[in-house]
C-alpha cells in the first residue's frame, strides 16, 4: 500500500501537470510529460487517474450564456472607470475599516500569501491560510474557533466532554473529532471534511436544518446560511491551498477570485457584474496568482489588467 506522504506527493505532482495541461492544453511536450510521468508506476497512474477526475473539466465553465448581452455592454473605458471609482464596494480583496476591526478582534491573523501552523492547548492543530484572521477560545467546558476572514484548516482531536466548533458569519460546524476545512469569500461560506464527521447549522434568519458531512463531503452556504451547493470530492482535493493549488467545482468565478486574491498585495476589482456570478470548475495554481485569475476567467473572454502596486481590474476583453 502507498504510504501516505507519497500519496500525497504523487498527487500533487499530478496536480502541477494537470495545471500545465490547463494552460496549454495542446502542447505536445505537457501531454507526452503526462503520459510518460502516469507510465512509470501503478501508483502514478493512480494518482493521475484521481487527478483527472478534475482535470477533465478544468477550465470548463457551468454557466449561461451571455444571452445576447453583448450589445448592452459599456465600453472597455466605462469598465475600468466604473471599476475604479467602486473600489471599496466590488473589490475581492481586503478593505481598510473592516480589517481594522477585524485586526483587534483576532487572536491570530496572516498577511498575503502568508501561512501560520498552530497547535492548541487541547492537542488540536489548525493551519490558518493567507490573508485570514480567527478567534480561539479554549476553555474547560468549550472549544471554539471563529473565523473572522479568510481560510482555515483544523484537525479537532477527541474530548468526551467536549465538542470542537468553528463559526464563520451565521454558520457554525462542530464535530467530536475531525479534520475539516472552512473558508469565506465574496458572500460565502464553503465547508468540507478531510476525515471524521461534522454537522453544520446557521444561525441567522435563514437557519441551515442540521447537515451532516462526513470524509469527502463539501457544503457552501450563503452568510445567511442558505445552502446554495454541496457535493463530494477526493480528499485530497480539499483544502489543496496547503500544497499550492485552489479546486474548484461548480463555483462562482467571484468566489474563486475571492480565495486567490489572498495571494495578492494589490486589491483586485470585477468590474463586470455578469462575470462574479458565473460558474466555474478546474484546478489552479496559487504560486502564480495572475495566472491562476487569468485561468479562471479565460473560458468567459474576460481580461485581468495589472495596475501594479495597488490594483488588479478584471473586465470583459
Amino acid at each position: 500500500m502507498t504510504e501516505p506522504s507519497t500519496e500525497r506527493r504523487l498527487f500533487r505532482e499530478a496536480m502541477d501537470l494537470a495545471i500545465r495541461l490547463q494552460n496549454d492544453p495542446r502542447n505536445e511536450i505537457s501531454i507526452a510529460m503526462v503520459r510518460s510521468w502516469a507510465a512509470r508506476s501503478p501508483e502514478h497512474a493512480r494518482a493521475w487517474d484521481r487527478v483527472a477526475r478534475v482535470h477533465g473539466v478544468t477550465g470548463k465553465v457551468l454557466a449561461e450564456e451571455r444571452r445576447g448581452a453583448q450589445a448592452a455592454m459599456p465600453s472597455r473605458r466605462q469598465l475600468l472607470m466604473g471599476g475604479m471609482s467602486v473600489v471599496g464596494l466590488a473589490s475581492v480583496g481586503t478593505i481598510i475599516a473592516p480589517g481594522m476591526l477585524v485586526q483587534a478582534r483576532a487572536d491570530h491573523l496572516t498577511d498575503t500569501a502568508e501561512f501560520q501552523r498552530i497547535a492548541l492547548s487541547d492537542g488540536s492543530a489548525m493551519t490558518l491560510g493567507p490573508a485570514s484572521a480567527v478567534t480561539i477560545e479554549i476553555t474547560p467546558t468549550r472549544r471554539s474557533i471563529g473565523l473572522l476572514k479568510g481560510m482555515v484548516f483544523v484537525d479537532a482531536v477527541k474530548d468526551p466532554s467536549r465538542n470542537f466548533s468553528i463559526q464563520c458569519e451565521g454558520v457554525t460546524a462542530r464535530t467530536s473529532e475531525a479534520a475539516m476545512n472552512l473558508s469565506e469569500q465574496a458572500g460565502t461560506v464553503s465547508i468540507s471534511v478531510e476525515k471524521g464527521d461534522i454537522e453544520v447549522n446557521g444561525s441567522h434568519s435563514a437557519p441551515l436544518s442540521a447537515n451532516r458531512l462526513s470524509a469527502g463531503e463539501w457544503l457552501n452556504t450563503d452568510y445567511s446560511g442558505t445552502v446554495l451547493q454541496r457535493g463530494k470530492q477526493d480528499v485530497l482535493q480539499l483544502a489543496g491551498w496547503r500544497d499550492g493549488y485552489l479546486t474548484a467545482d461548480r463555483e462562482t468565478v467571484g468566489a474563486m477570485i475571492a480565495k486567490i486574491a489572498r495571494w495578492l498585495p494589490e486589491r483586485v476589482v470585477i468590474a463586470d457584474p455578469w462575470l462574479g456570478s458565473r460558474l466555474v470548475s478546474g484546478v489552479f495554481d496559487t504560486s502564480d496568482p495572475v495566472g491562476a485569475i487569468e485561468a479562471v476567467i479565460r473560458p468567459f473572454d474576460a481580461k485581468v489588467r495589472v495596475m501594479r502596486p495597488l490594483l488588479i481590474v478584471i473586465s470583459a476583453a
